[in-house]
């Protein structure tokens, strides 16, 4: 079986450490800790791809980062699901959640996009929201910051404190979503 692990971001290093593209922060730890290596795809994304299990258990991963802006990655996610062959049903998107306190994980299957333009460009590319989502919490600004500048700043002194931790939790959920189930992961990640 093969999983497609999205993680939503904008490209470019001025966007790399800001708030909005911790789905990639999470695919790159995934990458390091299964010594996956990236190579460019020609859909417009960069894939690295490991198994997980062994013998006739064992699920490929293909890890994707979109080249295009978030509110345009549905296009390329899409043509590489197409070329790998992967059902909406066996797509994890990793993404960031202002409506979810900083630090926490919630995964689900399928919803609504909650304003989030890159799940908006994903779920209209696919055609459907029957995806898996691992929503990594990061809270909502503070006073008047309207919230499209605050997903674009990095996080804050404190955060970067707990940030390393936040993104390992980020990925052992998505290696426990492919190997246990939404419900088991949902018990353990779900905080």
């Amino acid at each position: 079986m093969v999983w497609l692990v999205v993680g939503l971001g904008n490209p470019g290093p001025e966007y790399a450490a800001t708030r909005h593209n911790i789905g990639q922060m999470v695919v790159e730890i995934l990458a390091v800790q299964n010594k996956a290596r990236w190579t460019t795809h020609k859909s417009r994304t960069d894939v690295a791809a490991y198994k997980i299990g062994v013998g006739s258990d064992a699920a490929s991963v293909i890890l994707a980062k979109s080249k295009s802006y978030m509110n345009e990655s549905g296009g390329p996610i899409k043509a590489l699901a197409t070329f790998y062959k992967v059902d909406p049903s066996q797509i994890i998107v990793i993404h960031d959640e202002l409506d979810i306190p900083f630090d926490v994980i919630r995964v689900k299957l399928a919803g609504g996009d909650n304003g989030h333009n890159g799940l908006k460009s994903l779920t209209s590319s696919l055609g459907t929201a029957n995806y898996y989502r691992v929503r990594m919490g990061i809270g909502r600004p503070i006073g008047r910051q309207d919230p499209a500048d605050f997903v674009l700043k990095q996080f804050a002194v404190a955060e970067k404190k707990a940030l390393e931790d936040f993104l390992i939790r980020g990925a052992e959920s998505v290696e426990s979503l492919i190997t246990r189930g939404l419900e088991t992961t949902q018990q353990n990640f779900n905080s």
